[in-house]
């Protein structure tokens, strides 16, 4: 099945983000969580630390019943990664109700920074945008009518 997805990028908060992605849109983590220390050995590899054997390797959370997936990781400097929270990317939901689009707005902006409250815009939409306490933009696009 042919499907998209969001991957998504910590520094080290990978497992508490994804807690919280889960209390918002319910359902449950596609295969479990997968920590680096679950890796096989790797003689090209140097060993890791018993803080970054606990990071997330990867995790999966379809949400909307499967439409996408949010999926993620871990991304520690001491594995020579450089990750930043950054301003190129936004998850545009676009929830079939303006109730929904309240509660999702609502739940992602706890913590966080609204760009923009939920307003009725001009292209007909419901929209509003948020940044939420762990870095991630996300926009809202709801075309029911008020």
């Amino acid at each position: 099945m042919a499907r998209v997805s969001t991957y998504l990028n910590f520094p080290g908060q990978c497992e508490q983000a994804f807690s919280f992605y889960r209390a918002v849109f319910g359902g449950e983590f596609e295969g479990g969580l997968h920590r680096f220390g679950d890796m096989p050995p790797n003689s090209e590899c140097p060993p890791l630390s018993e803080a970054d054997r606990q990071l997330v390797m990867h995790v999966s959370l379809p949400i909307f019943g499967g439409a996408h997936v949010l999926m993620g990781s871990d991304a520690p400097d001491s594995m020579g990664f450089d990750c930043k929270g950054g301003n190129n990317l936004y998850i545009n939901l676009q929830p079939d109700t303006r109730a929904e689009t309240d509660r999702l707005f609502a739940a992602l902006a706890e913590g966080g920074t609204v760009e923009t409250p939920l307003q009725n815009m001009f292209w007909g939409a419901y929209f509003g945008s948020l940044k939420d306490r762990f870095g991630i933009q996300w926009m809202f696009n709801c075309e029911q009518a008020p």
